[in-house]
C-alpha cells in the first residue's frame, strides 16, 4: 500500500535534496504526507476564458485564448522590458516581462495558440498582464482544470523557484502516484452518519476541485476530522482522568464555612457567585476530582468564591493552596484573605522566593504538620521541599501565566490528586475555551458586585494633551490616583524604554505637586516592588508603567487609566489594563491615547473598547481580529494551535457539532474497547505528539 508518511519529499520528481531542505526549513514539509496536508489558501476559476474586449484593469485573475502577434523590447539594463502584443480576434493587449526575457523569446512563438492567465492592469491607457502564466492551448484542457489552487510561499522558497505554481506541480505528481484509495482515518460509521467524503477524494478535491461544491465537501470532511480528533483527544484524557483518579469527598458544609458566611462575608453574594459556588459544591461532594475553570471579569468576585471553596476543604479536614503568578498578586491575595478571615482561628501563610531562612523552615514544618490551613504563594509553592499534610484543594489564579509542567507539580504533593480550581480574569470565548480547556468544567461569573460603576472609556488623539492634563489635575485634586501605561514590545524595546523615560520626566514636570513612581519589566524585582508600594500606599499619585501592571495591582483609589499608543495593544490587553481602575465606588475612566493615522482594524478595536465593558464580547472580537494563535496563554495551555485547515473562529458551529460526536463516542466506549472504534483510537494515538497527560493537569 502507498505510504505517504514514509516517502521522503526529496525523492519526489522535481524536488531533490536542495529544494527538500528549503521545504523542510520553511514549511516543515518532510514527507509526501506533509505535502498533501499543505492546503491552498485560495482558488481561481480556470474554467472560463474571457475575450479581450470584455476585460478592464479592475478585474481579478482572468484567462485568455489567442496568439502572439509580435515582440518588442524597451529600455536598457535593469529598465529593460519585453512586451508581447497578444490578440484573440476581439482586440489586442500586452503581455509584459521584466525578467527572464531571453527565456521567454526562446520559448514562445508567434502565431501559435496559447492560453494566458494573470491579473490585468492598465499602463499608459493599454491593458497588460505582467509575467503571465502561459500554456500551449493544445496541451491544456480547460474544462478539467476547474479551480486552480494557490499556496502560501516564502521569499526563500521563491529564490529556490518554489512558488505556488511549483507546489501545484508537486501536488499533481503526488496525486498521480496515489492509484489506490488511501487508508481511512475515520471509521465507516462516522463517514456514513455524517455524509463525509472519503479521505482520498477529499485530498484530491482540496487541491484540484473541478467544481465549488466538491471543494466545499472536501473542506468539510477535512475540517470535521481535524476538529474531531482535537476534541476526542481532550475528552479521552478527561474521561481517563475520571476513571483513574477519585476525588476527595467534601461532605460537610461545617462550622468554618458557616461562621464566615454569617459573620465575615463583606457583602451579599451576587446571583452568579451563588451559582458558581453551587457548581463547585456539587463537584467536591460527588467523589470525582474537580477540574473547574472559573472565568470572570476583573472585579467580579472570583477571589471570594475561591476562598469559600477553600473553606469547604478546611471544614472537611484538608489544607488548601493558592498559587499566583507574581509576588505582588500573591501578597495581595494574602492580605485580602487575612482580612476576610479576621477573627477566625485559621492559620494562613505566604510563601514566595523572598521568604528564606528560619521563617521559611517554620512555614514548611508547620505545613507538613497540618498546622497551616491555607498556603498562598508564587512558584515557590511547587518546589519539592514544600510538602503538605493533606492537600485537598488547589486554586491557581491567572492560570495562563503558568506553564503546564509547573501546574503539574502540584499533583505530586499528594498520593491522591487534590481538587483543582483555575481562575482567569481574561474572558475566553466559548469556541476557544472548548479547545484550550475542553476537559475542564467551566463556571462564569457574569455579574459585578453591587456598587461598582462601569468604567467610562474615551478615545483621545495625542494632540489634545492640554485637556487631558486638566482632567488629570482635577482627579488628583479630588484625592484620586492615576496610571499612565506605555507599550513595551520586544522588537522595539530600546525605543519603548526611551518613550517611557521621556514620558516619566514629562509627567514629573507637568505635575510638580505630585509624587510620580515608575515601573517596568527591566527593573529588578525589589526595586519594582518599592515603586509599586509607593502607589499602593497612596504616597505616589501617578504611576508611569509598562504592562507589568496588567495583573496584580489592586488600588481602589485609582480612578484613571491612561494608555499611551493604545493602537499598539490588543483588545484583551486593553481590557485587562482597564480593569485596574473601577475597583472602588468612584466613577473611573480609561483614556485611550493614539495618533491620528490609524489602520481600519485598529479603529475597530478602539470602537469596541469605547462601546462595551463586557469582557466576553471583547474576547470574541479579539479572537476574530487576531486569531487564536496570537491570544495570550495559548502557548502555555498544553494545546498546540497547529490546525491546518479548520479555524476555531469561523468554524465554531462545526466545532460544537464534532464535540458532541466525540462526547457520544466517549460515553459509548469510555475505555476504547469496541472493535468498530479501533481505527479511531489508533489514529488518535498516532496524532498525539506526547504521552504526557497534559489535560489531566489543566
Amino acid at each position: 500500500m502507498f505510504d505517504l508518511v514514509t516517502r521522503d519529499i526529496k525523492y519526489l520528481s522535481g524536488v531533490g535534496p536542495q529544494r527538500a531542505a528549503v521545504l523542510n526549513k520553511e514549511l516543515e514539509i518532510y514527507s509526501l504526507h506533509d505535502l498533501l496536508y499543505y492546503f491552498p489558501y485560495k482558488y481561481i476559476d480556470r474554467s472560463r476564458v474571457y475575450l479581450i474586449r470584455e476585460i478592464d484593469g479592475n478585474m481579478p485573475y482572468i484567462q485568455l485564448k489567442g496568439h502572439i502577434l509580435s515582440f518588442e523590447t524597451f529600455g536598457e539594463g535593469r529598465q529593460r522590458r519585453l512586451v508581447a502584443h497578444f490578440s484573440d480576434g476581439t482586440g489586442v493587449m500586452d503581455l509584459v516581462w521584466f525578467q527572464g526575457i531571453k527565456f521567454v523569446v526562446g520559448k514562445y512563438k508567434q502565431q501559435q495558440e496559447y492560453i494566458v492567465f494573470g491579473k490585468p492592469t492598465v499602463f499608459n491607457g493599454r491593458i497588460n498582464i505582467a509575467h503571465p502564466d502561459i500554456d500551449n492551448a493544445s496541451e491544456l484542457t480547460l474544462s478539467s482544470m476547474g479551480l486552480q489552487p494557490y499556496y502560501n510561499t516564502t521569499e526563500k522558497m521563491k529564490r529556490s523557484f518554489l512558488n505556488s505554481h511549483a507546489i501545484e506541480k508537486m501536488m499533481t505528481t503526488v496525486l498521480l502516484q496515489v492509484q489506490e484509495p488511501l487508508p481511512e482515518t475515520l471509521s465507516p460509521k462516522i463517514l456514513a452518519e455524517h455524509h463525509l467524503m472519503s479521505l482520498t477524494d477529499a485530498l484530491r478535491n482540496i487541491h484540484f476541485p473541478t467544481h465549488p461544491e466538491l471543494l466545499r465537501k472536501a473542506e468539510y470532511r477535512l475540517k470535521f476530522e481535524e476538529l474531531f480528533y482535537v476534541q476526542l483527544n481532550i475528552l479521552k484524557y478527561s474521561k481517563d482522568r475520571q476513571l483513574k483518579y477519585r476525588g476527595y469527598v467534601f461532605e460537610n458544609v461545617g462550622e468554618i464555612f458557616n461562621t464566615f458566611y454569617t459573620r465575615n462575608l463583606p457583602f451579599e453574594l451576587t446571583g452568579a457567585q451563588k451559582r458558581v459556588l453551587k457548581e463547585i459544591r456539587q463537584d467536591v461532594g460527588c467523589g470525582k476530582q474537580m477540574n473547574r475553570l472559573l472565568q470572570g471579569d476583573v472585579g467580579s468576585g472570583k477571589t471570594l468564591v475561591a476562598l469559600m471553596s477553600i473553606l469547604l476543604a478546611l471544614d472537611n479536614g484538608y489544607q488548601a493552596c493558592m498559587m499566583a503568578p507574581t509576588e505582588i498578586l500573591a501578597n495581595q491575595h494574602y492580605d485580602t484573605i487575612k482580612e476576610l478571615l479576621y477573627g477566625m482561628n485559621l492559620r494562613v501563610e505566604l510563601l514566595t522566593g523572598r521568604i528564606k531562612g528560619k521563617k521559611r523552615e517554620a512555614i514548611l514544618s508547620a505545613l507538613l504538620a497540618g498546622d497551616v490551613h491555607i498556603l498562598i504563594g508564587t512558584h515557590a509553592v511547587i518546589e519539592d521541599t514544600v510538602r503538605f499534610s493533606s492537600l485537598g484543594l488547589v486554586v491557581i489564579d491567572e492560570q495562563h501565566r503558568f506553564g503546564v509542567a509547573q501546574r503539574a507539580r502540584l499533583w505530586s504533593k499528594n498520593a491522591q490528586p487534590p481538587h483543582m480550581l483555575v481562575m482567569t480574569a481574561t474572558p475566553i470565548p466559548r469556541t476557544l475555551a472548548m479547545t484550550l480547556y475542553g476537559d475542564l468544567d467551566v463556571s462564569i461569573i457574569d455579574e459585578l458586585p453591587p456598587g461598582r460603576k462601569p468604567v467610562v472609556t474615551i478615545h483621545q488623539f495625542d494632540n489634545r494633551r492640554e485637556s487631558l492634563y486638566k482632567s488629570m489635575h482635577q482627579q488628583i485634586a479630588e484625592g484620586r490616583q492615576i496610571y499612565i501605561v506605555y507599550p513595551l514590545i520586544e522588537e522595539s524595546e530600546k525605543i519603548d524604554l526611551k518613550n517611557l523615560e521621556e514620558g516619566y520626566w514629562h509627567i514629573c514636570e507637568e505635575f510638580p505637586e505630585c509624587k510620580v513612581c515608575k515601573v517596568h519589566g527591566k527593573m529588578k524585582s525589589a526595586e519594582k516592588d518599592v515603586q509599586m508600594q509607593l502607589f499602593v500606599s497612596g504616597e505616589a499619585q501617578i504611576m508611569v508603567a509598562t504592562t507589568v501592571i496588567e495583573v496584580g495591582v489592586n488600588v481602589p483609589n485609582a480612578s484613571v487609566m491612561i494608555i499611551e499608543n493604545a493602537e499598539r495593544f490588543g483588545l484583551s490587553q486593553l481590557h485587562q489594563l482597564r480593569g485596574r481602575v473601577g475597583r472602588g465606588a468612584d466613577q473611573s475612566y480609561c483614556i485611550l491615547v493614539t495618533t491620528y493615522k490609524l489602520a481600519e482594524e485598529t479603529k475597530k478595536r478602539l470602537e469596541i473598547m469605547v462601546r462595551t465593558n463586557d469582557g466576553f464580547e471583547i474576547a470574541e472580537a479579539d479572537l476574530k481580529l487576531r486569531g487564536p494563535g496570537d491570544l495570550e496563554g495559548t502557548q502555555q495551555s498544553g494545546i498546540a494551535f497547529d490546525l491546518k485547515i479548520a479555524n476555531i473562529v469561523r468554524d465554531g458551529q462545526l466545532l460544537q457539532h464534532v464535540r458532541s460526536v466525540a462526547e457520544r463516542l466517549i460515553d459509548e466506549d469510555p475505555t476504547g474497547i469496541h472493535p468498530e472504534n479501533e481505527l479511531l483510537w489508533r489514529q488518535l494515538k498516532s496524532l498525539r505528539k506526547s504521552n504526557v497527560n497534559w489535560a489531566a493537569i489543566s
